[in-house]
């Protein structure tokens, strides 16, 4: 059970790692549509990935109150936390190029917006 569940979160963080890997890919050449049609599918496996970890550390806890020496999962416990660094860093990056695109067009908006009088469209009556 259990090390089908860490196979279950290897899959999910390599399938996450993927997609962020090509949504790194489509920010920098501006391909929208798929980024959008990816997002849903992120957001289901980040909840998978959640759920998995919870039962994780559940089944974790029945095996090492039932005396079984959980010491024989360390080795792929700790390739899967490697892993889970992997994706955290992966992520990281693709925040670091898309925070400076959101903040440009922050400071384009508010630049209309002060041009305008503190509206975003200016109507001419």
């Amino acid at each position: 059970m259990i090390n089908s569940i860490i196979s279950r979160l290897d899959q999910l963080t390599k399938k996450l790692k993927d997609d962020i890997s090509l949504d790194i890919l489509d920010v920098r050449s501006a391909n929208h549509e798929s980024l959008l049609e990816r997002n849903s599918q992120k957001l289901e496996s980040m909840e998978q990935l959640s759920l998995n970890k919870k039962k994780l550390n559940e089944e974790l806890a029945k095996e090492f109150h039932s005396g079984v020496d959980i010491a024989i999962y360390k080795e792929s416990i700790d390739d899967l936390e490697k892993k889970l660094k992997e994706l955290y860093y992966l992520n990281g990056k693709l925040a670091s190029i898309v925070l400076p695109v959101k903040q440009m067009y922050q400071d384009i908006i508010d630049d209309i917006t002060k041009v305008n009088g503190g509206s975003l469209i200016e109507v001419m009556a």
